[in-house]
């Protein structure tokens, strides 16, 4: 990107939760359970603070998303706001309606997430975790009883929504992923933007593909770091002669994500463009799966960084892998300036190619 350092320089992410107690008071007519607004629609395009009622709690979307059911568990996406009545949908008769995403094995779950597992029964978080098996990790997981509701497509086994790589691809080339790193944090992240992988020949489509995860694997230490390591950098990604300066302060703009968003002008330009205010709020690329990926989407697709094309018109248009490092990087790795970086993530696309079973085509290197 321009103007930031891209190396792989990147400190472990630390999820922390905190709670509040609040007292509990007897139910009023001022206190009861809110009307229940618009049901959610499967086909509609909800974006952050948006709302929809679904199983009669009303819900609100986080940021970008489309297709996903509100639930405590998925991207993460939904924020639950409790029980509803009246309204946009109709309270179920019969019991919790068993209509929840379906157990992604290694996929973070916060205390509470209703998941179905392979054997088709539910099961709900006892406790945060990152995907274990609820028939084995009983103490993480509990049985969940529901009734009704639709029927759960189970997991697919290619790419989902377009995407040209599997889950179980997905995680070869990841052996030692972070959970914050899911696949379906990736997949409610691409939705925003259709032409990603998309493109051209079914041999373009994983090329694309497989350089946008090398470019990843090398920025973030195979999906393991969420931010940069060296915190002597942190202040140096502020630049105040931007007319919005830094209101989030001096060391906030430091990278995050898997390709390492830097600088308060690229954390304006990136939530101008998803609609998320990441200007004042720029640790959601680090709290928050979907919007980490989706910053990692938008420079793909949008920026050219140092070099005279986007990653992805590199890809589209045969101009080969080299291209995406000399965008994402520039003279930093290319013409000589790390030789050993830029093998690092041509090694990577070598990788993540053969697992895809294409071929890497020509101009790897830059």
């Amino acid at each position: 990107m321009p103007r930031r350092r891209l190396l792989s320089i990147v400190a472990a992410v630390s999820v922390a939760v905190a709670g509040a107690a609040a007292a509990i008071l007897p139910m009023t007519a001022s206190n009861a359970a809110e009307a229940c607004v618009a049901a959610y629609s499967s086909s509609a395009v909800y974006t952050g603070n948006m709302r929809a009622s679904y199983n009669s709690h009303n819900w609100t979307a986080k940021w970008w998303t489309q297709g996903e059911a509100p639930s405590t568990g998925g991207s993460g996406v939904w924020s639950d706001n409790g029980a509803c009545g009246g309204g946009g949908t109709t309270p179920p008769t019969g019991g919790t309606s068993c209509n929840y995403p379906n157990w992604v094995a290694g996929q973070y779950y916060a205390a509470g997430s209703i998941v179905r597992y392979t054997n088709g029964l539910y099961y709900q978080a006892s406790h945060e975790n990152p995907g274990y098996d609820p028939v084995i990790s009983t103490w993480y997981w509990s049985p969940y009883t529901c009734t009704g509701g639709g029927t759960t497509t189970p997991p697919p086994t290619g790419g989902t929504g377009g995407f040209p790589v599997s889950e179980a691809q997905f995680n070869q080339m990841f052996p030692n992923r972070i959970g914050f790193y899911s696949y379906a944090g990736l997949i409610d992240a691409i939705k925003k933007f259709p032409a990603f992988t998309t493109t051209g020949s079914d041999t373009v489509k994983k090329q694309e593909a497989a350089a946008f995860l090398a470019n990843v694997n090398h920025e973030s230490g195979g999906l393991v770091y969420v931010e940069e390591i060296n915190q002597a950098n942190w202040p140096l990604y502020c630049d105040r002669s931007q007319s919005y300066g830094c209101p989030a302060g001096q060391s906030a703009y430091h990278g995050r994500g898997p390709i390492q968003l830097s600088w308060n002008f690229n954390y304006k330009a990136a939530g101008d463009a998803l609609g998320i205010d990441l200007l004042n709020n720029p640790d959601r690329v680090k709290n928050e799966a979907s919007v980490a990926y989706q910053t990692a989407v938008w420079y793909w697709m949008t920026q050219r960084g140092p070099g005279t094309m986007t990653p992805h018109e590199a890809m589209a248009n045969s101009r080969g892998f080299g291209e995406t490092i000399r965008s994402i990087n520039g003279s930093l790795e290319c013409n000589g300036g790390n030789p050993a970086q830029v093998q690092s993530r041509v090694d990577a696309y070598n990788r993540f190619t053969s697992i895809l079973g294409v071929s890497p085509g020509g101009n790897l290197s830059c």
